[in-house]
């Protein structure tokens, strides 16, 4: 499968709104393509290099397909676009083409079931009930009527503050008790620092 890339510093997760400004002729054009052919793009985190300019050094390979929901020219004449998170991917590999854009091959990765929310789980749901009060999430218009421990994780990992780098890893995860698992050993450790800090 075939897929443009949009190298961010961020990762995105399925189901999770992003918004963007797109202004670099290579993506304005791999935007009409996508809306004309109702096609998504691939957004992979980059992990050496810039957003703007030449193409990023280094990338990850695991990334998650970037649907558009809606777009609207900006104030300062940009073009606004919001997406929203699809299926995850692996990239196998990828090609420069001559206007600058990465086209890569990619697989697509498979997801579980949705499974329920366990007792455990309510914690976790109340911070994120607790997140989408901040302004900055509010305004992404995310529900937080998560139907399962899937969509839990995934808005979780999305919002919460971790290093590019867990969250990458926290996508790789196939299985949605896992990367709760895995976020919670996060918070567990952005607690423990914040405290050493307050004692120090």
């Amino acid at each position: 499968m075939s897929l443009p890339l949009f190298p961010l510093n961020t990762v995105l997760f399925p189901g999770c709104v992003l918004d963007l400004q797109i202004f670099e002729a290579r993506y304005l054009d791999m935007i009409a393509r996508c809306m004309k052919q109702g096609t998504g793009f691939g957004v992979v985190c980059i992990l050496e290099g810039d957003e703007v300019g030449d193409a990023p050094q280094d990338f990850a390979r695991i990334g998650c397909e970037a649907l558009i929901r809606d777009f609207q020219q900006q104030d300062n004449g940009l073009l606004g676009i919001r997406v929203e998170g699809g299926r995850r991917f692996e990239v196998l590999s990828t090609e420069l083409q001559g206007n600058q854009l990465l086209l890569a091959q990619v697989e697509w990765l498979d997801e579980l079931p949705e499974q329920p929310l366990e007792e455990e789980d309510q914690d976790l749901l109340a911070l994120l009930k607790a997140l989408a009060e901040h302004p900055m999430v509010a305004a992404l218009n995310m529900s937080t009527d998560v139907p399962g421990q899937q969509s839990l994780a995934n808005q979780l990992a999305y919002l919460l503050p971790f290093a590019q780098e867990d969250k990458i890893e926290l996508l790789q995860v196939d299985d949605p008790q896992q990367r709760l698992d895995g976020i919670q050993v996060l918070l567990d450790e952005m607690q423990s620092e914040a405290l050493g800090e307050t004692l120090m």
